[in-house]
Order: structure tokens, then C-alpha cells, then sequence
């Protein structure tokens, strides 16, 4: 029992420390422990192995010894710290414990950073096999910024050649690798002003360490004469018809002995197998394209196509691919891939996009990596697997995170979009650290255009084989130079001609391919949701939003009290401005106005966290509600953000600590493919239809109740749609005509044949709306002028509830099962669902509810769920929990 409960607060707390860190070991190692042993793969020809194990990092400064004598194999020393690569500085040391939790309070600004301006090792030893293969090179797929290497006391490359985080560099080993233990030294050095590094832009705190380190995998490749590298396999889809595909297949095929040799390339594709011979020269490189001019086989009938989220299946391939020479496999690759067709279009309302010949309402979210660029693979997992739950098809990555590719690969599985792009750090100069011009940006020489286009190619050829990446954004707010433009996209013609670049993400008009035919025009502050249908000039429901999102979302009151120290939980000080953004975003000055004005100012941090519930859940659907309601005048939007870097109150669908907010359950049921939404702009009630079945035999209700839950309209009609259809159901008359009465509650639902629900919506409506300030708009805000006042939801009926629960455990973890009955008269308003483990008291995220901040009408009963992972409850017993505005709250 002792050693169960050690576990549970050893597992908790490094899960508070370290966060995604957490995937690495858990065990605090001595700084003073020599970097000699190692755990390190032992290698054997034609394989590559990935070097993750046995590192060790330290500072240059203080050190005497070079990096020929760290090299060496057996060398000592002392003030080493034991880690795991990809990792960054900083991370290493918060894992190993000599740096205080940097997530909590304002620790972060307690690190030194002085000690990162400075170059730092990095050092592993590892095994290889005799014999030793003909050919051996090291991959490392990301550096920031830069790198000098030696391997087993001799040097094998130079910071000027290493230089780039977004570069992929090749150094070949010639005789330097040796059979048994074999060891490298990288001296790694940080980016400095100007660079063009990895950064977070306004939204949250930089790293001090600036992201410094081995930031990518680093690969011993080997062969046996003949390599393969590069592999990617791209399919053309007979449209529309959907009934074949022709694949081609691509490699960089080098012969790396000083003879002629003949290859025969050997792949296979489920049940398609097929040989191509090919001859190399001495030492030659060739980028070969196999078609089905030359293999027939690659002619694939009735192909199972990879679909985005909720428009069909994600389904994927498996290629195999080696190369045999005189009998012998030299080479080989493996490579998953799906079979799909991305297209974009422009019309009079903007830019749009196709997959697979079906038009597609982008439904996005911005993603970020951890601060510490920590994310492990059940992290990531877990977050992929929320935006599939939000219905949402589409992340955004302003650059190109991830440090492996593992956030690619759950992309492609889960059936996601994604953007990826640079960011726009290297547009300004306040965050590039250098100057840059109003159109361009930071990138003017001739050596920084290459070193860039070089950095694009390095990326797009990593992942141009996942389905899920559909566009390349070559800009951000900004265009590129035209020349650097002419660059990239005569790269991409190259290199990967299947997906569409764009430009910017900005309104801009570019003299090399024209109009962007997207926008970037805010807002990122707090609005109401009736902005999203009315406006017309800058972010509301037209054209492709790249997005915009409705400002700040703080967290539910856990997330609160474990992000900031105890004496900073109340009233909202410097503390919570720290876990803001940066810029225009350093507070929640903007948001508290509105929440005050507009549900009466919070007495207190439980009320404050409950009212912002409430305000998170109601802007948010407006935004993505009103963007399915007026397709196809509107092509998409990308929520700001998706996620957070850090515990943080803004731009969030769920925290840093994985815990949902009441947006987050907004756009989940905004997205839901079958759907019914209020209008604020036209009053309309719609039904959307956005599966690919036509739905009939339907009925669409409609109810409006006043604050003391008093029935004013019901109203119900027969309801059928065609796939991607969209019907209004009823015009809402102004409400004060129904009745006087502070607030209303409109309930819309659609019942199936059977009279069951198949779609639900419930909005609390004002008297009167809130009245924007239009002329006074700025480029992240469009002001109100007046607010909508919905106080009366403070002094609603108390209504009780009958709620039972029970937790069932399965292979995978537990399954919380809800059921919600109302007996009374009252509605009972915004009941927020939760389970905290026992224990430490936290919420428990990840947790896939069916629906949360739930309203019960008079007599109804709701049976809710959840599924929990076994890893999110890290060994504590889940406890149940409900509240809601006018629901007593009960306490586990």
C-alpha cells in the first residue's frame, strides 16, 4: 500500500513539474554523473538506427576539454546531465530536476539566462556491429541554431555548416565509425538576433534558453553500396469519379561505391508487388520517379481514400520499398501514405478548398508545441484525439512544429489537416530581433533566402509523404519577397507539386501568384457572438478566417488554482497578466470588462471561473456556428489558438494541463456534422445537414422559455435535408414580444423518426443585443458600444437535481456514466461535469465527454459519458463532480 501510494504522488507530481516531460524518466540523476555509458542501439548494416538514448548535455563555459577529447569513447567528467535526445537545454535540465518547475507562478523569470547565451554539449556514445558497413552518415534533423561535431575524436563538421533550426543536415562518417563503441560530441550553439529560429510570436513567454539544443531526431543511417533516401509516394485521383488513383513513387537513389552498380528496386503496397531495375554509375545520385508508365502496377482500382474528419475514413497505405544488389538488400524504407487529391479554389467570397472533388468547410484550431518543445507521444495523442473530438478537421501550425513526427503521424490516423507553414516571427522585427520590412518581412539577403529555401526543402521532403499535410504556407501576415516566392514555389513544383501553397494568410496581393483570397483581419479580444453574422469588413462569417477566435479562455477554476501560486488565486493581479499573452494580449482587462458588463462582476474566483465558462461556451459557438451557417459565403476559419504552450488563460479550447473549457464543448457541438444553430444576425433557427446522407423523416422543435422558465413559444415542423444541406426552421420575432423579461432561453432540437434527439442547442438570449462600435474597430478587436445585459442568469430559481453515476473500468481506463433527471419546474442552467482523482484534487484530462455545461429543461432527463485513459488518472480513483449556475454545487 506504502509503495501504491508513493507511486500515485510520484506520478502526479512530475506529471505538475515536468508536464510533457514526463514521457522521458522521472528519476532526478546527478549533474556530476560522467556521460560514458550508454544505452544506445547496436547497429548492424543497412539500418538505421535512431540515437535517443545515453546523451548527456553541459555547459561549454567552465569546460577545458575540446570536442576532440570529448569524443573519445570512455571519456569522464563531471557536471553532466543525463538525457534523452530530441530535447532542448532547458528541458533536459527542468526533466532532471535542477530547474524548478518553470509552468507554475512566475518560476520562469527565476532562470537564469545567462547561461544559455553560451554554447552548450552534447555527447553519446554508441555500439555498432562489425563488419562495418560500406557507406555511414549521421542524420540530424534539427539543430537550433547551430552545431560543431566530432565523432571519436576527429572533426566532422563546423557551425557554418550546421547552421539552421529548420535544416536537415547529411554528414557522412567515411572510415571515422568503428566497430564496437563509438562516440560524439556536438557543441551546440544558441540562436541569436536575426536568426530565423523557433519561436512562440505574442503567445505566451519565450523559453530562456530560446529553444537551444538538439531539437530533432539524430539517425545513424548505414548501407551496403546502394541507399535509398527520401521515399515518397504521391497519388493523382480520377475525379470525379473516385475510382482509381495512379500513384507515383519517388527516392533518392545513390550508389556509393566507386563502381557501377545495378539496383533492383523491390516494392509492395498491400497486394500489389512489383520490381524496377535501375543502373547508377560510380558515386552517382539520382532522384528517380517510378509512374505507372514504367510499373503498371501502381494503378490502383477502387482505392480506399484518406477523407478529413467526419466527411469519410482516414484511410492509409503501406509502402515497402528495397533496394537488392546482386541478390542482397543493400537498402530499404518503409512509408505509410494516403490516397487523396487536394485542390483550392477562388470565387467572389474568397478562397476555398477540395479533397477528393468534395468542397470542404475548413473547421480549425491553431496548434503550438510545449514551451520546452516537450511534447511526448501519449501528449500528443491525447490532443489529436480532442480535436477529433471537437469535430474539428483542420490545425493550423504557424511553422513547422513537432519534434518528431509523431504529431503527423496521429494527423494522418485521426483523419486532420494540417497547415503547416512558417511563422510569423520572421516578419517583425520586435520578434525576429532584426529589421524587417512592412511587406516582406525579415528575409532580404541572398544568403538568407537560401538558407530559408533550403529550410523548406528540408521540411516539406520530411513530411510531404502524411496525407493529413494539405497546404504549404509559404507566409504568414505577410507575403514572401517575390523573388523568394518565384523560389519557393519553383521548389515545390520539384519537389511536391500536390499540395497548394498559399502565399499569406493575410489579405495581400502578390505580384508572383495574386491574390491571397484569405483574410487575417482579427478579431483575437473577447466578442459578442452576434459579431460573427453581422459583420461584414473584417473577421465575421465570409470568406476563409485563418485565424481569429473570440480572445481570452480562461480555464475552469482547477486549471486556476494550479497554474498560479495560493496567495494570487483572487482578485486578478499581475500573477494572472503573467500567464496572459504578450503585446496587445498581456491581460485579461479586455475580457473581465466584457464579463462584468455583461453577467455582473464576479464576487469572487469560484464566481469569476463559472461566469467564464459561461463566456468561453457562448462566444465560441457563435464563431464556428456562424461559419457553418453561411457556407458557402464562408470557405473556413481556424480557431486562435487551439492549445497552449503553458498554462495560460487565452486562445484555448483546453489548457496546458489538458483539462477542456466551455469552448471547447461550444465547438464541439457547433461542428457536429448534423446540427441546429440560432442565427444572432438574420434570427433565424437553422438545421445543417453536413453528412454525406440525406436526412428525412425528421422534426425540427423549437422552444423559448423566459429566466423563470416559463414556456413562451413552442414550435415544431417536419425537417428533411439533403447532404450539406442547410434549412431555416423558424424566424425568431424579437423577443421582448414574446414576453418582458430580462433573459431567454431558446432551446432547438431535431428528433428523429422515432422522436428521438438527434441534434441539440440551447442559448441564453438578452433583451436586447449587444451594439458594436464598427467605426472604431482595430486589427485584433471590434469594440461594443453597448453591452447585452444577462445579469438575470445570476438570480435564476435554484433547481435541483436527481444525479446518479457510475465508473466502469475497461482496458483502456475507466468510463464515467452520468444520468441527469430535473424534476422541477425550473431549467437547470450550465451544469458542468467533472472527475478529480482522489488524492491530488486535480481535474483528470484528458476526459472525452459526450457533452458538458449541460441545461436541463422542466421534467427532462440527460444521459451523459465520459472516457478517461488509464494515464490520466495516474493511479488515483476518479471522483464524480457536478455544478451549475442554479444548481447547488456538490463537493466530492
Amino acid at each position: 500500500m506504502a509503495g501504491k501510494r508513493w507511486n500515485v504522488r510520484r506520478r502526479v507530481w512530475v506529471g505538475l513539474l515536468c508536464g510533457t516531460l514526463c514521457s522521458l524518466t522521472a528519476t532526478s540523476l546527478a549533474a556530476s554523473v560522467a556521460p560514458t555509458a550508454s544505452a544506445g542501439a547496436t547497429a548492424s548494416p543497412a539500418t538505421t538506427v535512431t540515437l535517443r538514448d545515453g546523451w548527456a548535455i553541459r555547459p561549454a563555459a567552465g569546460l577545458a576539454d575540446g570536442g576532440a577529447e570529448i569524443s573519445q569513447p570512455g571519456y569522464h567528467g563531471e557536471g553532466w546531465t543525463p538525457t534523452t535526445v530530441p530535447t532542448t537545454v532547458l528541458a533536459a535540465l527542468v526533466r532532471s530536476g535542477e530547474v524548478k518547475n518553470p509552468y507554475t507562478g512566475k518560476n520562469l523569470d527565476a532562470i537564469d539566462a545567462a547561461r544559455f547565451k553560451a554554447p552548450w554539449w552534447y555527447r553519446t556514445e554508441f555500439a555498432v556491429d562489425a563488419p562495418l558497413p560500406a557507406e555511414a552518415r549521421l542524420v540530424f534533423h534539427g539543430i537550433n541554431y547551430s552545431a560543431a561535431m566530432w565523432l571519436n575524436g576527429e572533426y566532422i563538421a563546423g557551425a557554418e555548416e550546421t547552421r539552421g533550426a529548420f535544416r536537415t543536415f547529411e554528414l557522412p562518417l567515411g572510415k571515422l565509425l568503428r566497430a564496437g563503441s563509438n562516440a560524439l560530441a556536438v557543441q551546440v550553439f544558441p540562436p541569436q538576433p536575426g536568426n530565423f529560429t523557433i519561436g512562440f510570436v505574442d503567445w505566451n513567454p519565450r523559453p530562456p534558453d530560446a529553444s537551444m539544443g538538439i531539437w530533432r531526431e539524430v539517425e545513424l543511417r548505414r548501407t551496403t553500396g546502394v541507399s535509398l533516401d527520401d521515399v515518397f509516394v504521391r497519388s493523382d485521383v480520377e475525379l470525379p469519379s473516385l475510382q482509381s488513383a495512379r500513384l507515383t513513387i519517388g527516392a533518392r537513389v545513390r550508389n556509393h561505391t566507386g563502381e557501377p552498380r545495378t539496383a533492383t528496386l523491390e516494392g509492395k503496397i498491400g497486394e500489389i508487388a512489383f520490381e524496377h531495375r535501375v543502373t547508377l554509375a560510380a558515386g552517382e545520385d539520382r532522384q528517380l520517379l517510378l509512374t505507372p508508365a514504367e510499373v503498371p502496377q501502381l494503378v490502383v482500382r477502387s482505392p480506399r481514400l484518406w477523407w478529413p474528419n467526419n466527411l469519410g475514413e482516414p484511410n492509409l497505405y503501406h509502402l515497402s520499398l528495397a533496394a537488392a544488389v546482386n541478390g542482397k538488400v543493400s537498402d530499404n524504407a518503409e512509408v505509410d501514405f494516403g490516397i487523396r487529391q487536394v485542390a483550392d479554389y477562388v470565387d467572389e467570397h474568397g478562397r476555398g478548398y477540395v479533397i477528393n472533388g468534395r468542397k470542404v468547410l475548413v473547421r480549425g484550431g491553431g496548434w503550438v508545441d510545449d514551451l520546452l518543445l516537450a511534447d511526448d507521444d501519449q501528449r500528443l495523442e491525447d490532443q489529436i484525439r480532442y480535436v477529433k473530438h471537437l469535430n474539428l478537421n483542420t490545425i493550423r501550425l504557424e511553422g513547422f512544429w513537432g519534434s518528431t513526427q509523431k504529431l503527423y503521424d496521429l494527423a494522418d490516423r485521426y483523419g486532420i489537416m494540417v497547415w503547416a507553414g512558417w511563422s510569423c516571427q520572421w516578419e517583425w522585427t520586435n520578434y525576429l530581433g532584426a529589421p524587417a520590412d512592412e511587406s516582406f518581412g525579415g528575409i532580404d539577403t541572398e544568403a538568407e533566402m537560401q538558407l530559408v529555401t533550403a529550410s523548406l526543402r528540408d521540411q516539406v521532403v520530411r513530411f510531404r509523404n502524411h496525407p493529413s499535410v494539405v497546404v504549404w504556407n509559404i507566409g504568414s501576415d505577410m507575403l514572401p519577397r517575390p523573388e523568394l516566392e518565384r523560389r519557393y514555389r519553383a521548389l515545390l513544383q520539384q519537389v511536391d507539386p500536390t499540395r497548394p501553397p498559399l502565399a499569406s494568410c493575410a489579405v495581400r496581393t502578390s505580384e508572383v501568384s495574386g491574390p491571397t483570397a484569405v483574410k487575417m483581419n482579427g478579431p483575437y479580444e473577447w466578442v459578442p457572438p452576434s459579431y460573427w453574422y453581422v459583420d461584414t469588413k473584417n473577421g465575421g462569417a465570409f470568406g476563409f478566417n485563418t485565424e481569429t477566435g473570440p480572445g481570452a479562455q480562461p480555464p475552469p477554476l482547477g486549471s486556476i488554482q494550479r497554474m498560479l501560486p495560493r496567495e494570487h488565486w483572487w482578485p486578478i493581479d499581475e500573477m494572472w497578466s503573467y500567464h496572459c499573452g504578450r503585446g496587445e494580449f498581456k491581460d485579461l482587462d479586455y475580457y473581465a470588462t466584457a464579463l462584468s458588463a455583461r453577467y455582473g462582476a464576479p464576487t469572487g474566483l469560484e464566481d469569476f471561473a463559472r461566469k467564464a465558462q459561461l463566456a468561453n461556451y457562448e462566444a465560441m459557438a457563435g464563431m464556428f456556428e456562424a461559419f457553418s451557417l453561411r457556407r458557402p459565403v464562408a470557405k473556413g476559419v481556424v480557431q486562435w489558438m487551439l492549445n497552449s504552450a503553458w498554462p495560460d488563460m487565452f486562445w484555448q479550447l483546453y489548457d496546458w494541463y489538458l483539462v477542456p473549457n466551455g469552448a471547447y464543448f461550444a465547438a464541439r457541438n457547433a461542428n457536429r456534422p448534423l446540427h441546429v444553430a440560432y442565427d444572432y444576425g438574420k434570427r433565424e433557427v437553422v438545421a445543417v445537414n453536413d453528412t454525406p446522407s440525406a436526412l428525412r423523416g425528421a422534426t425540427a422543435h423549437v422552444r423559448i422559455f423566459d429566466g423563470a422558465s416559463h414556456l413562451l413559444l413552442d414550435k415544431s415542423q417536419p425537417l428533411a435535408l439533403p447532404p450539406d444541406g442547410r434549412r431555416v426552421v423558424m424566424t425568431v420575432d424579437p423577443l421582448a414580444k414574446l414576453a418582458k423579461a430580462p433573459v431567454y432561453f431558446l432551446d432547438a432540437r431535431i428528433e428523429d423518426a422515432s422522436g428521438a434527439v438527434a441534434a441539440r442547442n440551447l442559448y441564453w438570449l438578452p433583451a436586447e443585443d449587444d451594439v458594436l462600435d464598427e467605426p472604431n474597430s482595430k486589427w485584433y478587436v471590434t469594440p461594443v458600444k453597448k453591452y447585452a445585459d444577462l445579469t438575470g442568469l445570476q438570480k435564476l430559481p435554484p433547481a435541483r437535481l436527481d444525479v446518479t453515476h457510475t465508473f466502469e473500468t475497461t482496458a483502456d481506463g475507466e468510463v464515467v456514466h452520468v444520468t441527469l433527471a430535473n424534476p422541477g419546474k425550473q431549467l437547470a442552467f450550465f451544469v458542468e461535469l467533472s472527475v478529480v482523482g482522489d488524492e491530488s484534487g486535480h481535474l483528470v484530462a484528458p476526459i472525452y465527454w459526450d457533452d458538458n455545461y449541460v441545461t436541463l429543461l422542466p421534467g427532462e432527463r440527460r444521459e451523459v459519458s465520459a472516457t478517461i485513459p488509464a494515464h490520466a488518472l495516474a493511479g488515483e480513483r476518479p471522483v464524480f463532480h457536478y455544478q451549475g449556475i442554479n444548481v447547488q454545487e456538490t463537493k466530492p
